[in-house]
C-alpha cells in the first residue's frame, strides 16, 4: 500500500504540480485548499506525511502546524513547510518544529528525496515504537 501524503496549500497550480511528482513516484495524495481543511483532513485520514503552504488562508501553515502538533492523532506526522519565501522562512519553520522545509520552485529531485526520508523514518520509529511495546 503506498503512503499517503496530505498536500495543503491555496493555490490549484502548486496543488496540481505536486499531486503529478508524488502520483508518478507511487504515492497516493490528498489535497486541502486551507489550514482548515488540512487539520481536518489529517485528523480523518491520518497520512504519513503533510506537505504544509506556510501562507493559506483560515489558517496559515504555522497554525496548521500548531494544532497538528496539539493533536494527538496528529503530532507524530512529520511536516514539511512549503514556500517561496526561501530564506526568510527557513530557520523559523524548523525551529517551529516542521520536520523539513522546500522552497518554491520545486526541483523534483529533493522533493522527493525529502519525502523519503520522512516516511522511511517515520516507518522505523513506527517499528521501533511497536518492538518496545510503545504502541
Amino acid at each position: 500500500m503506498p503512503a499517503r501524503i496530505l498536500i495543503a496549500d491555496d493555490y490549484e497550480d502548486n496543488r496540481e504540480l505536486l499531486r503529478l511528482i508524488l502520483l508518478a513516484a507511487e504515492y497516493e495524495v490528498l489535497e486541502a485548499r486551507d489550514g482548515e481543511e488540512c487539520v481536518t483532513s489529517a485528523q480523518h485520514h491520518v497520512p504519513e506525511l503533510i506537505m504544509v503552504d506556510l501562507s493559506m488562508p483560515k489558517l496559515d501553515g504555522w497554525e496548521v502546524l500548531q494544532a497538528l502538533r496539539a493533536d494527538r492523532r496528529t503530532r507524530a506526522i512529520p511536516c514539511v513547510a512549503v514556500t517561496a519565501y526561501a530564506e526568510i522562512d527557513r530557520n523559523r519553520a524548523l525551529q517551529a518544529g516542521f520536520n523539513a522545509y522546500l522552497a518554491k520552485p520545486f526541483r523534483v529531485g529533493e522533493l522527493l528525496e525529502v519525502v523519503a526520508d520522512l516516511i522511511t523514518a517515520r516507518a522505523l520509529q513506527g517499528s521501533t515504537a511497536e518492538a518496545c511495546g510503545e504502541i
